[in-house]
């Protein structure tokens, strides 16, 4: 089959777009503003973009709470979801209103970042401590706006549960981060799934 996005004629009862670019990272986003309020938030369309130096980013559909506190502070932490956490991150999906802590709701705690202000989630095996860069807010093909802001953070610390290390490297399978597909379908990454390729040298 073969469809074009902006007719939406695939026929298919949900547009299968998210279902192929998958499974992706969830950034599980935590934020602060200027007065202690505390967001928490998973972001599906998040990823790293270089490592020298190491920047992430997320896209957000709307200016949500998490984009209004990052701008605010110019700060945030990138949690890594896992599958332990998997209704814990759900629930802090939900549209809560201002104010309210998403951590407290899904039974959470935080603790302190090392180098920022935003906290980190206390469960988490892992997280990115992220200061704002710019926020791109994205047009379409014809240049108009299509209500996504796409934000770029440096990381400038990053925590891990030393459980976690083994043998000098991250095992990032006995993490169990959860990875968002299409519709309400998520993956789990598993030790069993995981291969390894070294990259093609070319001598003359």
């Amino acid at each position: 089959m073969f469809y074009q996005t902006d007719l939406k004629d695939h026929g298919l009862p949900h547009d299968p777009f998210k279902a192929l670019v998958a499974p992706r990272p969830i950034g599980w986003i935590s934020a602060i503003n200027g007065k202690g309020e505390i967001n928490l938030s998973p972001y599906s369309f998040f990823n790293a973009v270089c490592d020298t130096p190491p920047m992430v980013m997320f896209s957000s559909t709307g200016r949500k709470d998490a984009l209004s506190f990052i701008e605010e502070t110019k700060e945030f932490v990138c949690n890594i979801a896992t599958y332990p956490l998997r209704e814990q991150m759900n629930i802090s999906s939900a549209p809560f209103p201002r104010g309210v802590n998403e951590m407290e709701k899904a039974g959470l705690k935080h603790v302190p970042s090392t180098l920022i202000k935003a906290p980190r989630l206390a469960e988490t095996p892992a997280a990115l401590e992220c200061r704002w860069l710019q926020t791109i807010s994205l047009a379409d093909i014809n240049g108009n706006a299509t209500g996504n802001h796409m934000v770029v953070g440096q990381v400038v610390g990053v925590y891990i549960d030393e459980r976690f290390i083994k043998d000098g490297l991250v095992d990032t399978a006995a993490m169990q981060p959860i990875l968002r597909a299409g519709y309400h379908d998520y993956f789990t990454a598993l030790e069993a799934g995981r291969f390894s390729m070294t990259r093609p040298t070319i001598s003359d």
